[in-house]
């Protein structure tokens, strides 16, 4: 075998798909539901905030593992929101986004032969950092609820598969809560189980709660590190990402037990070297906006989400109603006499001929055949975004006669 070819590594997973759908639809003109970032604008307050640090000239390195002001309003806002309380010096590591973040920290902590729990549909990162860090994955399987007989149920493990997952060699697991791509929201009781076998096999949580604000019809976000237990195994993620709309800012962190820190930091250091120190200083300030602020961005949210369960609903998608987070998964069993063979030649086909991105399922299972009926939409983006994307399914005819469209609609749609 040559060596001008990929490592083994680098051979186990392919490119990523949410960003290959977002490059298709910029060439086909379509409305992009694939790719999570927002279409409209940051708070004002933020972005000023980044000018005024650009032209005060902090323009060099800060901190390799992050400004004082974001490392300390970290350990504050957290410490505030859940009563646990986050040693900034010992603690927080500033990183360049989530995806670093999590990187750094599988390096840090796995060694060959380790193993590492990842749910699955997942985030699409969460194997290739497994494989890239060194360890290998297993998977649990998320199990979607009956849309037509489960009214507010959500995603939900069997406990004794999960249980089955841990051994001597499980060294982490990956939890996403709110959740992408399902929007679930893990309960407490769910937590705890997870907190259980951890500490039964002396394994760290890695828990990504990025979408930590973003959270619907009353479910609450509870940090697995504030289960009893937990704290000092557990490595928060989270960043300015979502909550804020900046999504191409990529300043994340970490929030760790003292033991971990250091490598993490090491790894980070050698990683990146540090996050862009202006828009440090501006998320310093982003961490500071009254309480109002994601009050009114949940409920933003969810207006929209449930705009867009209407729109797809009413274009013949079942739907998978999430309760955190800013993506709908959805089933595309209507449309099975296309002639398609699964979600990627679906998704391609409705991209390239309606005009409208999302992401086939299959890209976050490891096994492609669990989510070949699935696409993903997300709808972190204007009304006028969202109506256009309506009038272009509208070009979509369900394949089988029987579909019922009586089911009525569960909003209206946005005024513009």
């Amino acid at each position: 075998m040559s060596k001008l070819t990929g490592s083994k590594k680098a051979l186990q997973f392919t490119e990523s798909v949410i960003r290959e759908m977002t490059r298709l639809s910029e060439a086909h003109g379509g409305v992009n539901l694939s790719q999570g970032f927002p279409d409209f604008p940051a708070p004002a307050a933020v972005k000023q905030a980044a000018c005024v640090a650009i032209n005060a000239d902090v323009n060099q390195y800060a901190v390799t593992w992050g400004a004082r002001p974001l490392r300390d309003a970290v350990a504050h806002a957290f410490t505030r929101r859940h009563g646990l309380d986050v040693i900034a010096d010992e603690q927080v590591t500033i990183c360049c986004g989530c995806t670093e973040a999590t990187m750094a920290t599988m390096m840090a902590i796995i060694d060959p032969g380790d193993e590492v729990v990842v749910f699955e549909p997942f985030y699409e990162n969460y194997g290739p950092d497994a494989i890239l860090s060194g360890a290998t994955p297993r998977y649990v399987t998320l199990h979607e609820p009956d849309p037509a007989t489960s009214l507010g149920a959500s995603w939900t493990f069997d406990p004794d598969e999960l249980a089955r997952a841990f051994n001597e060699k499980t060294k982490a697991i990956i939890i996403n809560t709110p959740n992408n791509p399902t929007g679930k929201v893990f309960t407490r009781d769910e937590l705890q189980t997870i907190a259980a076998l951890c500490q039964k096999w002396d394994v760290i949580a890695i828990s990504d709660e990025i979408y930590e604000h973003i959270i619907y019809d009353g479910r609450e976000h509870v940090p697995i590190a504030t289960i009893p237990g937990m704290s000092d195994r557990t490595v928060t993620i989270n960043g300015l990402s979502k909550t804020y709309s900046v999504t191409g800012w990529r300043v994340g962190w970490t929030i760790s037990p003292p033991s971990l820190t250091g490598a993490i930091r090491k790894v980070h250091d050698f990683l990146t070297v540090g996050a862009p120190a202006p828009l440090q200083e501006a998320g310093a300030v982003a961490l500071t906006l009254p309480e109002q602020y994601y009050i009114d961005l949940a409920a933003q949210y969810c207006r929209r989400r449930d705009v867009l369960l209407e729109i797809l609903e009413r274009h013949h998608f079942t739907c998978y109603k999430p309760y955190g987070a800013y993506y709908i998964m959805t089933d595309i069993g209507a449309f099975g006499g296309f002639g398609h063979r699964d979600d990627v030649e679906f998704a391609r086909y409705l991209v390239k001929d309606v005009g409208v991105a999302a992401v086939p399922g299959s890209s976050f299972y490891k096994e492609a055949a669990k989510g070949r009926t699935k696409l993903r939409f997300c709808f972190c983006k204007k009304d006028e975004t969202l109506l256009e994307a309506d009038r272009r399914l509208a070009k979509l005819v369900p394949a089988q006669a029987a579909f019922s469209t009586s089911r009525p609609p569960r909003s209206t749609v946005p005024s513009t």
